[in-house]
């Protein structure tokens, strides 16, 4: 296996043109209702199946559930934890759009300071290093070793691709997933988070292979839906039984739509390895 490695900031030349690929085709283990939906918004995806999958890390390898007892404690409800998480999403690619740049960890902390604010509690410093702590240590959803693990067997290279800044050891370290995986890649290298397609250029010149060996593999479809756009031909959601895809004509649609690892195992035998 090949020395894991975590980038650091400071490469040029990664921002290369954008690409477009519309992927949709078969959408495995979802409602026939929606597979109809997502056939129809996005045509069947063209040229070669990937060698390559890219994973997203935060939620769709890591539990961000460990993270609730912060919240539970700060706002008397964990269920904010998916309000904390979605505004963290929304601002990374707010200031990516906008220009200037913080990382996923400084922006976690300030959007829960916000997040107190709207709701009008108190929030200790001794909160924001919980967070910090525990977001650095989630462990990994029971299925991902076993799905994991089957991907490999299958032949796919395996690449980890997150938000979060360049640490060592990085959350998925620290959950014992540097075994599945080839390299890891932060977006703090282009500065700009997911789904912005410089990101996914990164990886794909890092690795030194062209856009089309690639899948995305993630449980947000703003992901999946970034990188197939960006010229990955493939995509794969994990709705981690808490999302689904994003039913829109000429958005790409993922061909993979799973619960979980195990799940995806199964399919991309049947869909990318056939």
């Amino acid at each position: 296996m090949a020395e894991f490695e975590t980038p650091v900031m400071g490469r040029r030349g990664l921002l290369t043109s954008l690409g477009t690929v519309a992927a949709g085709g078969l959408i495995a283990s979802a409602t026939p209702s929606v597979a109809a939906q997502a056939r129809t918004a996005s045509p069947a995806v063209q040229g070669p199946a990937p060698s390559i999958l890219v994973f997203d890390i935060n939620e769709t390898t890591l539990n961000i559930d460990y993270t609730s007892p912060v919240f539970e404690r700060v706002f008397g409800d964990k269920a904010v934890l998916r309000e904390w998480f979605a505004q963290l999403v929304l601002y990374s690619n707010a200031i990516t759009l906008a220009g200037p740049y913080a990382t996923f960890f400084e922006l976690g902390k300030g959007v829960l300071k916000m997040l107190a604010d709207i709701h009008r509690v108190s929030v200790k410093q001794s909160d924001i290093d919980e967070l910090h702590h525990r977001f650095a240590t989630m462990p990994p959803h029971p299925d991902v070793a076993r799905g994991l693990t089957a991907l490999k067997a299958q032949g796919f290279r395996l690449i980890a691709f997150t938000n979060s800044p360049p640490v060592k050891p990085s959350p998925a370290e620290n959950a014992g997933l540097y075994r599945y995986f080839e390299r890891e890649f932060s977006i703090d290298r282009v500065r700009r988070f997911k789904p912005a397609a410089q990101c996914y250029h990164m990886v794909a010149e890092e690795l030194g292979v062209p856009m089309s060996a690639c899948g995305m593999v993630a449980a947000h479809m703003w992901d999946t839906l970034g990188a197939q756009a960006a010229g990955f031909s493939g995509g794969a959601l994990i709705t981690r039984r808490v999302n689904a895809p994003l039913v829109v004509p000429n958005v790409p649609q993922p061909q993979i739509v799973v619960p979980d690892f195990v799940a995806l195992a199964s399919e991309t035998a049947k869909v990318w390895r056939q």
